[in-house]
C-alpha cells in the first residue's frame, strides 16, 4: 500500500509559481475563493459564509498535511510568495489502489493565463515522481469548459461522464471524471 511522508512541506516551482503551504495570512483571499459566486459557477459546495470558517479550515488542512493525509498548497506568484492566488491539492487518496484526485482552484484575475496548466503539471510531476501514484483524477462539472480544456492540455482524457449524478441546491448535475495514468 502506498505510504508517503510530507514532512517538510513540499514547495513546488514553476516559472512563475510558488506552491507552498497555507498559512492563516491567506484567510481573506481564500475567503474570496471559498466565497465568490464566479469562482463557485461549476463547484457543487456553498460559498463560505464567514472568516472564522475558512481560519478552521486552514487548521483543518495544516492537521491533514501533519499527518500525511494529503498535500493542498497555496499558489502564488513567484514574485508575490505571500499572495494567494489560488490553491491546488491532492485529495480523495485512495492509497491501496495508488489513484487519487487532483482539486484546484484559481483566482479570476488569473484565468486564461496559462497559470493552473503550470500548476497541474508539476503536482502531476509530484504526484507520479514523489508519492508514486499510479493514477490522477479530476471531477468536474462538464459544462466547465476551461476546466476541461486545461485538464486535457495536461493528458487527462475523459474516463466517465455521470448524468445527474450530484444533487446540489435541489437540481441534479452532471460530473465528469478525467485521469492520467502514471507512464513512468
Amino acid at each position: 500500500m502506498l505510504t508517503f511522508n510530507l514532512t517538510p512541506f513540499p514547495k513546488l516551482e514553476t516559472n512563475r509559481l510558488l506552491l507552498r503551504q497555507l498559512t492563516e495570512a491567506d484567510a481573506d483571499r481564500l475567503f474570496f475563493l471559498r466565497s465568490d459566486a464566479q469562482v463557485l459557477k461549476y463547484i457543487f459546495r456553498e460559498p463560505a459564509s464567514t472568516i472564522d470558517e475558512i481560519n478552521s479550515f486552514i487548521q483543518t488542512i495544516n492537521r491533514n498535511v501533519a499527518t500525511n493525509e494529503n498535500p493542498y498548497w497555496a499558489i502564488a506568484l513567484k514574485e508575490e510568495p505571500g499572495k494567494l492566488i489560488g490553491t491546488i491539492c491532492i485529495w480523495n487518496i485512495r492509497k491501496e489502489h495508488y489513484r487519487a484526485e487532483l482539486g484546484y482552484v484559481l483566482h479570476p484575475n488569473y484565468w486564461g493565463k496559462g497559470m493552473m496548466k503550470e500548476a497541474i503539471q508539476t503536482v502531476i510531476d509530484y504526484g507520479f515522481n514523489q508519492l508514486h501514484l499510479h493514477s490522477m483524477e479530476a471531477v468536474v462539472d462538464p459544462g466547465n469548459i476551461a476546466s476541461v480544456k486545461t485538464l486535457e492540455s495536461c493528458g487527462f482524457v475523459k474516463e466517465a461522464h455521470f448524468k445527474e449524478d450530484s444533487l446540489f441546491r435541489d437540481q441534479f448535475k452532471d460530473t465528469a471524471i478525467y485521469s492520467l495514468l502514471n507512464k513512468s
